[in-house]
């Protein structure tokens, strides 16, 4: 009987894990979503060199979120951590758009990757809180992701007063889920 009512409790308590990798170029505001996402508070960050990881609680799914860092000389090792990554995170300085298309080329590089293929792309066009901000449809066009085959999605954020997450976060995991 315990077995049966243990059963029974864990459908209802079990979170699907997930892992999600999440990218972007240096000083993109990386870090510190994954902090907001994991704390619900601003961390003061440093520069990521290699990466961090975390799980992310959030309503049903367990995220396991491989935050890697931006700068240039890293970038080629983002490859070794696309392995088994069933969503992905891009996050864009929406106050920088003279590296849009620095941004956009990454973008497009790493989605050419057998391993990423289908994979949802969530787009946090983050800083929308500065006043030079782009726009969604903005970045939208500057990241060309009319081109783009998989399911994809901008979501303008962020990180430090965590506007945009959520919505994010839902399209993410409802994109997930569908892939089964």
């Amino acid at each position: 009987m315990g077995v049966i009512i243990s059963q029974i409790f864990s459908r209802f308590t079990y979170k699907t894990p997930v892992r999600i990798l999440m990218v972007g170029l240096d000083a993109a505001g990386k870090t510190t979503l994954l902090y907001k996402l994991k704390l619900a508070e601003v961390v003061t960050t440093i520069p990521t060199i290699g990466f961090n990881v975390e799980t992310v609680e959030y309503k049903n799914i367990s995220f396991t979120v491989w935050d890697v860092g931006g700068q240039t000389i890293i970038r080629p090792l983002w490859r070794h951590y696309f392995v088994n990554t069933q969503g992905l995170i891009f996050v864009v300085d929406s106050n920088d758009p003279e590296r849009m298309k620095e941004a956009a080329d990454e973008l497009h590089k790493m989605l050419e990757e057998d391993e990423l293929r289908g994979v949802a792309v969530l787009v946090l066009a983050n800083k929308q809180d500065l006043p030079r901000a782009m726009s969604v449809s903005d970045i939208t066009e500057a990241l060309s992701l009319s081109a783009v085959s998989q399911p994809w999605f901008v979501q303008a954020s962020c990180a430090v007063s965590g506007a945009g997450l959520a919505e994010g976060l839902d399209w993410l995991s409802n994109q997930i889920q569908k892939q089964g």
